[in-house]
């Protein structure tokens, strides 16, 4: 298992359902969280595999903003 991290826009509850249907639709994701408090809205993502840009392209399919922190 390989854990991610991710810089977001997604800044409160009503964004967070916005994105589960995204997220929760991929294969390789065993669990996922948003730190709405951090100022940098992290994202942890632990992968299955590598895809992380299968996170990514989720997250922006769901119209918000991704970087890369921690591979």
């Amino acid at each position: 298992m390989k854990k991610v991290t991710f810089k977001t826009n997604i800044n409160c509850g009503s964004c967070i359902k916005s994105v589960t249907p995204f997220l929760n639709e991929l294969d390789n994701i065993d669990s996922w969280k948003v730190d709405t408090d951090n100022p940098d809205k992290i994202l942890t993502v632990e992968l299955d595999d590598d895809d992380v840009d299968a996170v990514v392209n989720a997250v922006k399919s769901a119209g918000y903003e991704i970087q890369t922190i921690r591979p």
